[in-house]
């Protein structure tokens, strides 16, 4: 099988984020298994334009800003005449339409989720109404395509807006928990410690937590909650700290080694996600791996990731009271901690990018077997 997959970044983009690392992992499996893939997105820094990473071939083209322009004529002028079997589309950001320019070659989609009207939180009016109005064409042009999801939730959503439930896989993102080391204790009388760890953006209200520190510090006069990665929202989220008062409670990390965000995620208490929908959320089962509950929104992806009440409990999203008194309850309860997380680690080890590539595979040779995913 000859395989063609877009995404707008690679693992080595200094913003890769949980997108990438599922395809750096599975795709990096199906190769060793014989599967070609070449890996088309867009370039950075002084990143190669072409190179060659556990088997994959990627190929570095033009910047974000124009990339889903750019790839139909970078298809049609050169790419088209390597005969792909499958264009495997990654849509965690903008559809790149490629059942509109190749009407002979099957199409399969990854679709993390989509952001809808969230993306007004994020981006000014004009950009937001364009990534709004693109999503719109996706029920349209991916009709006939086989489309992967990490979570029901995201299934659930694009049935809502038209795509047929019949061509949509739930396929759960991997870990390698066997790489995550729990502590033998945690210690809870000195130092709380929160984490998040992820890309620093608008949209994933990293803030919340900051409000629920408000009400945690006077019984918690050493509590620090540490926000582990990159992104262009760190300034506007540092002047929040400051605002809060909290500031000294708050340390920005910047990114950081794979081996220093473990070491983070094994001396952490909880790992907070108070995102309002993510696809499926790998920080929390990379926490519970490392012998750390999780306390997160009750959103679309995250509702899945977390078992509430068992690897950590899920909040109405926005509840600044219920996120403290959750965070109080673990802190508070070293009995309970232990016993949640055992359960943490049972769940966090029952998944692999063994089985999601399996998965993966099985789902691309069936899209091989289908007629062209030309839309109606």
């Amino acid at each position: 099988m000859k395989v063609l997959v877009i995404e707008y970044r690679d693992m080595s983009h200094p913003e890769a984020g949980g997108a990438e690392v599922v395809l750096f992992e599975i795709l990096s499996r199906l190769a060793g298994q014989g599967v070609q893939i070449d890996y088309l997105c867009n370039r950075h820094g002084k990143a190669p334009h072409e190179e060659m990473i556990n088997g994959v071939r990627y190929l570095r083209h033009g910047y974000q800003g124009y990339f889903n322009w750019l790839v139909p004529i970078l298809y049609r002028r050169t790419l088209r005449r390597n005969r792909y079997d499958l264009i495997f589309e990654g849509i965690d950001k903008l559809p790149f339409l490629m059942p509109l320019f190749e009407r002979n070659i099957p199409v399969m989609c990854l679709i993390p989720h989509l952001f809808g009207k969230s993306v007004f939180q994020e981006a000014p009016v004009w950009l937001g109404s364009y990534v709004y109005l693109m999503e719109k064409l996706i029920p349209r042009v991916y009709r006939n395509c086989l489309i992967s999801v990490p979570s029901q939730s995201t299934r659930d959503d694009l049935v809502v807006r038209g795509l047929p439930g019949g061509h949509i896989r739930v396929i759960n993102n991997g870990l390698s928990a066997e790489s995550y080391t729990p502590p033998d204790q945690k210690q809870f009388e000195d130092h709380p410690l929160l984490v998040y760890v992820g890309r620093i953006k608008k949209y994933k209200e990293i803030e919340l937590g900051m409000k629920a520190l408000q009400l945690l510090i006077p019984n918690y006069p050493t509590i620090e909650y540490r926000i582990i990665g990159s992104g262009s929202y760190r300034s506007e989220l540092e002047a929040v700290a400051e605002k809060l008062g909290v500031a000294r409670h708050v340390t920005f990390t910047g990114f950081v080694s794979e081996e220093v965000k473990r070491e983070s995620l094994q001396k952490a208490h909880i790992l907070l996600y108070t995102s309002p929908k993510e696809g499926w959320g790998i920080s929390a089962l990379e926490a519970n791996a490392s012998g750390t509950l999780v306390v997160a929104s009750n959103s679309p992806g995250l509702r899945e990731a977390v078992v509430d009440g068992k690897t950590g409990f899920l909040t109405p999203h926005g509840d600044i009271q219920a996120l403290a008194q959750r965070i109080d309850r673990i802190l508070s309860d070293p009995a309970l901690y232990n016993t949640m997380r055992a359960e943490a680690l049972v769940w966090a080890h029952s998944f692999s990018w063994d089985r999601m590539a399996h998965e993966t595979h099985e789902a691309m040779t069936a899209a091989c077997r289908t007629a062209p995913t030309t839309p109606p």
